[in-house]
């Protein structure tokens, strides 16, 4: 006999709540909980010949909102990325410095690569919680995950050049200190990639560290090559995060 088996408007909505309740804050094991209770209770309306609706109701904006409030936020977690974000930021930017030889940030950069980091996950979780919560084309989607990319980037630009007006002190590595973060980047970016099963860190550093130390190999003006480097970077990144979206969603 073949095993009965939940609708796909079901299935979506289990896994668009799952991403909701996670980028909420929400603890792992207690998400487990509810939607396995969840998807039992939908499976025997579904026998019965009822619909997602008739458990959720029709709004399952409102249904995510119900259970969420319910629910204690996780704060553990919440650090836990927060930190992992963080080193990624760091990682990236050294990757792409190292290329330019012995590394050195001034407090402004450390300063405001942290804030930007905490913005940059308040904003991604906000961004999960719109797209699981609404139903939205995948160019709405796309957008908002491109955008998602675009915003941090033109951040960390605003450091640079605000770096470059606005003196504050140095933090310089040295020669050997540069190949000793540059080891300690590389492991970190391939721990978290198996760790979190995504390859979005080294895809993300290639892009915004290649382009522009590859041009350099061309005869091209500095301005130009600029402009290249920037098109190439954020198309590529856009690219990817739309590839991953549709293959996942």
């Amino acid at each position: 006999m073949k095993e009965f088996e939940l609708s796909k408007r079901s299935q979506t909505f289990i896994e668009d709540l799952r991403v909701y309740l996670f980028s909420s804050g929400k603890k792992e094991e207690e998400i487990d909980e509810i939607v396995t209770e969840l998807e039992s209770h939908l499976m025997e309306a579904e026998k019965r010949g009822k619909s997602t609706e008739d458990i959720i109701g029709k709004s399952p904006k409102k249904y995510m909102e119900q259970l969420s409030n319910e629910m204690k936020i996780d704060y553990k977690t919440w650090l836990k990325y927060y930190v992992i974000i963080i080193a990624g930021v760091f990682a990236i930017t050294i990757i792409g410095d190292i290329l330019n030889g012995p590394i050195s940030y001034s407090l402004l950069e450390i300063g405001g690569s942290l804030v930007i980091s905490l913005l940059f996950i308040m904003l991604t979780f906000w961004v999960f919680r719109l797209v699981s919560s609404r139903t939205l084309t995948y160019g709405v989607q796309g957008l908002l995950f491109f955008l998602l990319a675009i915003v941090p980037l033109g951040l960390f630009f605003g450091i640079e050049f605000a770096d470059r007006s606005i003196t504050t002190p140095v933090i310089e590595f040295g020669t050997i200190g540069t190949w000793v973060a540059g080891g300690i980047t590389m492991i970190f970016l391939i721990g978290v990639s198996i760790w979190a099963k995504t390859f979005i860190l080294p895809i993300v550093a290639a892009f915004l560290t290649l382009p522009e130390y590859l041009l350099g190999f061309i005869n091209m003006e500095e301005e130009a090559m600029l402009i290249w480097s920037t098109i190439i970077t954020y198309a590529g990144i856009g690219a990817y995060l739309l590839f991953s979206l549709k293959r996942t969603k």
